[in-house]
């Protein structure tokens, strides 16, 4: 077994993993050369032409991963399983401090993970959470059905097709991103003792697991596809589930005023800088997140199977998530679903997800006016708003993962040789 360095303080953690590019540090200059990866080649230069410098923001950030948190995995798997999953479980539960036995590099992570940054104030989250859960209905039909669809709609679809960990097991991970949804929307939940802050930085250490199986795969493609899980696709991810999840619950008409607006983007912000998404990707508001959204989206080729495989499971999974248990329920659940993506999504996209037909208008209508009713109820009578938004609180705890949080990693590229974690 080598030996921990125990010497190196906090400062000199920074300086040696957070310098030269990496992702509190990240810096390029005109003289490297631009790598694109041939998937990339013919939407990359369309968005150069409406937005060159988002473009090259973007495509820097296709060949990059997580610097820190790749190198903290590299840096365990010298010490064995035990040893890897006590520092990962000490260092979301207890923080750096406790980590005085543990690598350099997995010290730095939760240097930088424990840092709070100037612009955050987790008090500032609280007008965002009250709004969260005053529209939690109608926020978890847009993440569902749509913004989750638009997210995997990249090339990231790739990692998770390969690895099955959305296929194989996707009503488990459906649960689990519903559960990081309502965590960074609990009050506190992303105060460093918070389950919204733990859940993010696990995040961090699952994408940067599959990405050191993937990279060492033969079925990765990378002078294709560029880094597996990049930061462009965490960042644009995140980018989708913040600005683009209020413009799509606004098409359901959930109704935000600016504080409160501002307030949901910083508790995003928050958690994608705690997923690991470089500075240079996170966005300050809704039209920042918004812009990347859109350059990213034609630097992007457009879906293939993976993508396709990934929208009709998502949409699929759903009402097993909502535990309907008759098969002609189910049908007629994703049925409506399928109405409300498509037309949340536009007839492009599905149609290039292979959605079956359907006439998306009507179901989008009649969300609308049931959200515009629950608005005028709760106007009328709060003390029934107050009881009905208790009810919604339980049924997305009935839709999202339940159980204790674990710190085991994959151990194999494939999910169904991995014990669920």
């Amino acid at each position: 077994m080598q030996s921990v360095n125990q010497t190196s303080s906090v400062p000199d953690l920074w300086c040696k993993f957070c310098q030269d590019g990496c992702v509190n540090n990240l810096s390029f200059t005109t003289e490297q050369p631009m790598i694109v990866p041939t998937a990339y080649a013919a939407g990359y230069a369309e968005a150069r032409k409406q937005a060159p410098e988002i473009a090259d923001l973007y495509l820097k950030h296709v060949c990059i991963g997580d610097p820190l948190a790749d190198a903290a995995l590299a840096s365990m798997d010298a010490f064995g399983k035990e040893h890897s999953q006590r520092w990962i479980r000490v260092g979301i539960e207890q923080g750096l401090s406790a980590l005085n036995d543990a690598p350099d590099a997995v010290r730095a992570l939760f240097a930088e993970a424990d840092q709070q940054p100037v612009w955050f104030e987790p008090a500032m989250t609280l007008d965002g959470c009250r709004a969260f859960h005053r529209h939690a209905e109608m926020f978890l039909g847009a993440f569902v059905g749509a913004v989750l669809i638009e997210g995997f709609s990249t090339l990231i679809s790739k990692s998770f097709c390969i690895t099955g960990r959305l296929v194989d097991q996707g009503v488990r991970r459906l649960k689990q991103n519903n559960l990081h949804l309502l965590e960074i929307f609990m009050p506190g939940g992303l105060d460093r003792r918070g389950d919204g802050w733990k859940l993010s930085v696990r995040i961090r250490l699952v994408h940067a697991r599959v990405r050191q199986l993937l990279s060492q795969s033969p079925e990765w493609d990378t002078q294709a596809w560029g880094t597996p899980i990049s930061a462009a696709h965490i960042g644009y991810s995140a980018a989708a589930f913040s600005g683009l999840l209020l413009e799509r619950a606004q098409a359901l008409g959930v109704r935000l005023n600016e504080a409160e607006t501002a307030s949901f983007m910083l508790a995003w912000r928050r958690s994608a800088q705690l997923m690991g998404v470089p500075d240079a990707l996170l966005a300050e508001n809704k039209a920042d997140a918004l812009r990347l959204l859109r350059i990213g989206s034609i630097c992007e080729p457009p879906p293939e199977l993976e993508s396709i495989i990934m929208a009709n499971s998502l949409i699929n999974c759903a009402p097993v998530v909502a535990g309907v248990v008759d098969i002609k329920a189910r049908r007629a659940m994703s049925k409506r679903i399928y109405g409300i993506s498509r037309a949340l999504i536009g007839d492009p996209l599905a149609d290039a997800l292979q959605y079956p037909p359907h006439r998306a208008v009507g179901a989008l209508k009649l969300l609308q006016l049931k959200n515009r009713a629950d608005q005028l109820l709760n106007r009328m009578f709060p003390a029934i708003a107050q009881r009905r938004r208790a009810g919604q609180f339980k049924t997305m705890l009935g839709l999202s993962f339940s159980g204790n949080m674990d710190y085991k990693l994959a151990e194999h590229l494939y999910a169904e040789k991995d014990k669920p974690h």
